[in-house]
């Protein structure tokens, strides 16, 4: 279901550029869009209190937000390489909060997986574009957070998925409003929005609240770094335009390292 998740999430990039439109109207619509298969899979969202089911949604809502106004401010590149320092955080806060055991063997995969992302973008980190880079860091932080706190609650009376669609709604009271002042979208990135909110982010968030019973709280953020390395695999597949030998060692690196995090050392 993660690496599903991944895929799907990996559409973004493209879709994104599709959609021309204002970060913060763009996110409250595509959250609103979004709550359309949570609602079909999950029902309506029940109440939530506590700290971990409140910071699960609030953390998933600025993560929604950083992430697409870091899209329009800095290189891609940037904002996927720095977003996905999440497993970082990750190791010293599920240690911490969850009492995870976390080993050497992983602090070694989370070195590895971030050493490969770095290759596979050597040739597009751009050091332009301050606040993009801020709000990318931001955004990692915001997952790594959402993360731990959503495999917190796996034994408790909440839902994941209500802390999701609490943020969800969140980032669509404060986005939609925006539309007055920006005005509405061209018909491509209605298209576009569509898209975003009914896969990219509604069902994959549908297969990721699912998921987080059955993995661990480093999982639940190691498993997506398949995502950025999607986009270039499919361009080669249907577009015939290969990626360097940097991007394609990188890639190899983070498999790999993942891989044999899930397989080798969990068996």
């Amino acid at each position: 279901m993660l690496c599903i998740t991944a895929a799907l999430w990996s559409t973004s990039g493209y879709l994104l550029i599709i959609v021309d439109w204002n970060p913060i109207a763009t996110t409250g619509t595509r959250s609103a869009i979004a709550l359309i298969p949570m609602l079909i899979m999950f029902g309506r969202p029940r109440k939530i209190k506590g700290f971990a089911p409140i910071m699960a949604a609030l953390c998933y809502a600025v993560m929604l937000f950083s992430f697409v106004s870091a899209n329009r401010l800095t290189n891609a590149a940037n904002v996927i390489l720095l977003q996905y320092t999440a497993p970082i955080y990750v190791v010293l806060l599920s240690a911490w909060l969850l009492k995870e055991k976390i080993t050497k063997l992983d602090i070694v995969t989370v070195i590895l997986m971030l050493a490969g992302m770095l290759l596979f973008f050597v040739n597009d980190i751009d050091t332009r574009g301050f606040w993009g880079n801020i709000l990318a860091l931001l955004s990692g932080l915001s997952l790594a957070v959402m993360a731990v706190c959503l495999r917190k609650m796996k034994d408790s009376t909440y839902r994941g998925a209500d802390s999701i669609m609490w943020g969800n709604i969140i980032c669509a009271v404060i986005g939609i409003p925006f539309i007055a002042v920006v005005g509405l979208p061209s018909p491509i990135s209605w298209l576009g929005l569509a898209l975003l909110g009914l896969f990219q982010l509604g069902l994959a968030y549908c297969l990721y609240v699912k998921a987080v019973k059955h993995v661990t709280a480093l999982e639940l953020a190691l498993i997506p770094i398949i995502e950025p390395l999607l986009n270039p695999l499919l361009v080669a597949i249907f577009a015939f335009q290969l990626p360097g030998v940097h991007a394609i060692i990188g890639g190899i690196v983070v498999i790999g390292a993942v891989t044999w995090n899930l397989v080798y050392i969990k068996r």
